[in-house]
């Protein structure tokens, strides 16, 4: 199968690629900088936001990975969600996963990030994360998305192929980087969430 990645060389993204090219698939990685991919990836410099590129990505590939996210250093959280928007427009009928985030999940019928308790320093982003997620569901039937929602917890780890997975509520407090990247895969060979939001935790 022919992945590409957006933000392929990010946490989240570089270990998904890594772990797509271990199973045998051929990858395009997508960075603004066109460098940096791990081994095996096929480097291209490109933006989620550029319609004409995303087109020409999409054309030749089974499935199209978000593992971009809102900015943490003050910008302008509208350009992640026209890059959303991008995905979808250009995908026209590829598959387009989605790497959300934890705030959207939702404990006794209230979003993560509504709660008094969320860390106020990722509140923004989380909220606009949110956003991504309302965006794809309003998409046409005929759009093939999925968003795959971490833990509240992820960072880099080991690989130990066993966690939990959920819909809408969070089935643990943690994940390694490297488990989330095994879900991602496990959900491009064999789809069992498609337009919908899945989660996963220990």
């Amino acid at each position: 199968m022919k992945i590409a990645i957006y933000g392929a060389s990010g946490m989240v993204g570089s270990r998904v690629a890594a772990e797509a090219v271990s199973r045998g698939h051929e990858v395009i990685g997508v960075t603004r900088s066109g460098g940096d991919q791990p081994a095996g990836v096929r480097a291209v410099r490109g933006s989620a936001g550029d319609l004409a590129s995303v087109k020409e990505i999409a054309a030749e590939a089974d499935v199209l990975v978000s593992a971009i996210g809102p900015s943490r250093t003050g910008g302008d959280h509208q350009d992640y969600l026209d890059a959303i928007d991008t995905l979808v427009a250009a995908a026209d009928g590829t598959r387009v996963i989605v790497v959300g985030g934890a705030g959207s999940l939702v404990v006794d019928g209230k979003r993560v990030v509504d709660v008094s308790e969320f860390p106020a320093m990722y509140k923004a982003e989380s909220l606009t994360a949110a956003q991504a997620l309302e965006i794809l569901r309003a998409t046409d039937e005929n759009v093939d998305w999925t968003m795959l929602s971490p833990a509240q917890v992820i960072a880099p780890g080991e690989r130990t192929g066993t966690f939990r997975l959920g819909l809408d509520e969070p089935v643990g407090h943690e994940i390694s980087a490297e488990d989330f990247a095994v879900a991602l895969v496990d959900e491009i060979e064999k789809p069992a969430h498609r337009r919908q939001r899945f989660t996963l935790g220990y």
